[in-house]
């Protein structure tokens, strides 16, 4: 059974199950699925000052601490007990492509040469890592939600907004991967 659980599972099951999960959090109290309005939730828990943003009543949305306690939980049961030894399989054509940009190191997940201490101290390692975090957290408080939260639940929902920002979110993507993201590497 565990070898099962080990394998990589076809794409998607994890559609299927993130797609049950926004009729059961509807059905279960009428609850919005998204990730960034839960670091909102936790500013507002601990660090309770007077600033409008925070001012809310955060206990109502203390579910949404078992669900993101959930996520650590599964990913640390996921490395600690379903890791196999397999390398991790990229496509050929990639590792060439990255290999232009001096990024060879495919060990794990998120590239040595781009996500590490050292890299940090290097110009694309902090456009990567700093830069790209700043807009991250900028374009989420912006849009008034993540993609997770846009794209799944406010979809599922109708929402025009959620459409209108999942195209958005669409769009810069597309945007980064073919346009900014060759021109950071190759700095």
């Amino acid at each position: 059974m565990i070898e099962q659980i080990q394998q990589p599972w076809p794409w998607y099951v994890a559609g299927i199950i993130i797609g049950l999960i926004v009729p059961a959090l509807l059905i279960l109290g009428n609850k919005s699925f998204g990730i960034s309005s839960n670091l909102r939730h936790v500013c507002a828990a601990c660090f309770p000052a007077d600033i409008k943003f925070f001012k809310y009543d955060w206990k109502k949305e203390i579910w949404n601490f078992f669900f993101v306690g959930g996520i650590f939980l599964g990913a640390f049961l996921a490395n600690h007990y379903l890791m196999t030894n397999a390398p991790i399989e990229v496509s050929p054509a990639l590792q060439s492509e990255l290999a232009q940009y001096g990024i060879s190191n495919f060990n794990y997940m998120l590239p040595s040469e781009l996500f590490s201490f050292e890299a940090l101290f290097t110009v694309r390692g902090f456009i990567m890592m700093v830069v790209g975090g700043f807009l991250v957290g900028f374009g989420t408080r912006y849009a008034g939600g993540c993609t997770s939260g846009h794209a799944i639940m406010g979809l599922s929902n109708l929402q025009w907004p959620s459409l209108v920002a999942t195209i958005c979110f669409m769009a810069g993507g597309f945007f980064m991967a073919n346009i900014i993201l060759p021109w950071i590497l190759s700095l």
